[in-house]
């Protein structure tokens, strides 16, 4: 059912450890994308920051409870400079205690002075979308930077101090193969980032792709283009830490950490989502509405099932697995001995392993996840 509430008043009973903000606005729109995005005009811009600091000091947070924030999009860095100062002002007063602060970036609006700004506000982590490497494909998907262009940024992120990087790469985008993709991976050993993101193309309705009839990769296509991936990042000492995202050690995402441990944030910004005690919520994507002070489009407030289906969901996505003696604590349910004969099936196959009680999806139950969380489910 859909809710609308313009003054947002909650008593939260968990620390909230994470803060994510959306900003919708993009110089140009690519062709595959389905994120809540606008493109980028100052009518808009300047109200929407004005009106995201009302959401934000509607939920009255603590000034030293965050432990991370994330600036994601959209392109947060196509703002105009002065008006991106301004969101980092906003943001100031509540990174007392944060640890990890991320902003995503496109590489053509990653000026020195934006990242000059970052630095001195107290950004310490970038998320940089590269998709590819491959000019060629690059301008058949409508993105308008260059492989230079990505090399250039890095470069400067680096003369100001921000060296704590994740580039993002998209596979099996119309024209790549697996030499192609073994090229972007050359490519990215080069740059010395800490953190890299790989995601199969997927194609949504309303994309200039889905217009276009573009298909998405197969299923054994896909599958070839994550066993050159992960292959290849071990190799180079990543370590497979999430089904769609590898790190040097230590460098995991800590705010996404907190999504896939089941953990509470706030989401603030057009089509933005949130977990507060029980309560699932959605912004609006409405950028008329959103200026109205209508932030909330909807949400569920979850009974115990639904936590523990969620805690089940997205433990299972990361090395790390499900803590079975802390879900027991949590739901007084002993997940092992509910599901026994399912798990140890699992188990035998090599897609599921008990570790010092965690249950962990192996990498090759990571590539059917789905499948396997609707029989524990």
């Amino acid at each position: 059912m859909r809710t609308m509430k313009k003054n947002i008043t909650m008593t939260t009973k968990r620390k909230i450890k994470a803060l994510y903000i959306h900003i919708p606005f993009c110089e140009h729109l690519c062709d595959y994308c389905d994120f809540t995005k606008v493109q980028y005009f100052s009518l808009f811009a300047r109200p929407y920051i004005d009106e995201l600091k009302k959401e934000l000091d509607s939920y009255d947070i603590p000034v030293d409870e965050l432990e991370t924030v994330y600036i994601g999009g959209g392109t947060p860095t196509s703002l105009e400079d002065d008006l991106f100062l301004k969101l980092l002002e906003i943001v100031e007063p509540y990174i007392h205690n944060v640890k990890e602060y991320t902003v995503e970036a496109n590489p053509e609006s990653l000026t020195l002075n934006k990242l000059k700004m970052m630095k001195e506000h107290g950004v310490n982590r970038l998320s940089i979308g590269v998709e590819t490497t491959n000019d060629e494909i690059l301008k058949a998907i409508n993105r308008h930077h260059t492989y230079k262009d990505v090399k250039t940024a890095i470069l400067n992120a680096k003369k100001v101090g921000l060296d704590n990087l994740n580039v993002d790469l998209i596979l099996g985008l119309p024209g790549s193969s697996l030499v192609q993709i073994k090229d972007d991976l050359d490519n990215l050993m080069t740059l010395d980032v800490q953190h890299i993101s790989c995601y199969s193309l997927t194609v949504h309705p309303n994309t200039i792709f889905y217009l276009k009839g573009i298909p998405e990769p197969l299923d054994d296509e896909s599958r070839n283009y994550y066993d050159l991936v992960n292959g290849y990042f071990l190799e180079h000492g990543f370590e497979h830490y999430e089904v769609s995202n590898w790190c040097k050690k230590g460098h995991e995402s800590q705010h996404n950490l907190v999504y896939w441990n089941n953990q509470r944030y706030y989401g603030v910004g057009l089509g933005a989502s949130g977990y507060i005690d029980n309560f699932r919520y959605t912004n609006t994507k409405s950028i008329n509405i959103y200026l109205k002070g209508l932030y909330r489009y909807g949400g569920e407030t979850l009974d115990e099932n639904d936590e523990m289906q969620y805690q089940i969901m997205l433990n299972l996505r990361t090395k790390y697995g499900i803590d079975l003696d802390i879900f027991k604590m949590k739901y007084g349910v002993d997940l092992y001995e509910q599901n026994k004969s399912i798990i140890d099936e699992f188990v035998s196959q090599g897609l599921l392993i008990l570790k010092n009680k965690h249950l962990i999806a192996t990498y090759e139950g990571m590539m059917i996840l789905d499948q396997i969380i609707l029989k524990l489910i």
